[in-house]
């Protein structure tokens, strides 16, 4: 997919999922702009050459946010393509988590993605083109345990994934990507915390019915197709990418 000369932004892209984004998008010939808080995305955005840059931004903040956007514009123009990746996960019940637990993850995976669309859809609208992708999760439509905080906030993702949609047709598009379990850092990071990584990990290879967990590369293809003019007939939606994970139950066995 070619995407020359085509201005997008991803955040959270110095690693994982997004880091993979960022990869796919310059392979098209894009310039990408990475928001991140961690430096790890300057170094990767070094090596990647003059078509991508790095601006250190708390995606969670009007103002860094806002002055993120005018940096781009002025540095590559009008962003088209905005992929909202940035997130972080929290394991707790409801009567288990703070109220800080709670504003942190509703702040980085929701208002980031709020706070993103506001000040690049304008831009979008001036060049009556764009596309804004959501980067949800399997568990907007299904949940484990102890997870309600994070699976409430991806599971918001998908109304302001329709709203954009509505609300700004017909000429940008905007689609939430939902994935299974991921081979990301952040998963790593998780399972270390288990007593038994390994078996955390197998636990959750098995979860899927192939078997096994998604890459991030996996996950970019499906954003970067649709974010093309490929999938100019996709808007509104809420695609997933989870390897089959929840759409089976146990029942009885047939001979």
């Amino acid at each position: 997919m070619s995407f020359e000369n085509v201005k997008v932004v991803v955040t959270g892209g110095a690693k994982g999922i997004g880091r993979a984004c960022v990869e796919a998008f310059m392979e098209g010939g894009a310039k990408v702009c990475i928001l991140d808080i961690d430096q790890a995305g300057q170094e990767f955005a070094d090596s990647l050459g003059n078509d991508t840059f790095f601006i250190h931004c708390d995606v969670s903040k009007e103002d860094e946010v806002k002055t993120a956007f005018r940096k781009i514009e002025k540095k590559i123009g009008a962003v088209e393509v905005l992929v909202n990746n940035a997130g972080i996960q929290s394991y707790s019940t409801v009567t288990e988590t703070t109220e800080e637990e709670w504003d942190l993850i509703m702040n980085v995976n929701l208002k980031s993605a709020f706070l993103c669309s506001k000040y690049a859809i304008p831009m979008m609208l001036e060049k009556k083109k764009g596309c804004v992708i959501n980067v949800a999760s399997v568990q907007s439509f299904i949940s484990q345990k102890n997870v309600a905080p994070y699976t409430t906030s991806k599971t918001a993702l998908l109304g302001l994934t329709r709203s954009i949609a509505v609300d700004y047709a017909p000429n940008i598009r905007s689609v939430a990507v939902c994935p299974g379990t991921v081979d990301t850092p952040m998963l790593r990071n998780s399972i270390q915390e288990s007593p038994n990584p390994d078996e955390v990990l197998e636990e959750c290879n098995e979860m899927h019915l192939v078997k096994r967990i998604g890459s991030s590369n996996e996950v970019a293809e499906l954003i970067t197709y649709l974010s093309s003019d490929k999938a100019s007939f996709i808007t509104g939606q809420a695609i997933r990418i989870d390897g089959g994970l929840g759409i089976t139950i146990a029942g009885s066995k047939r001979d």
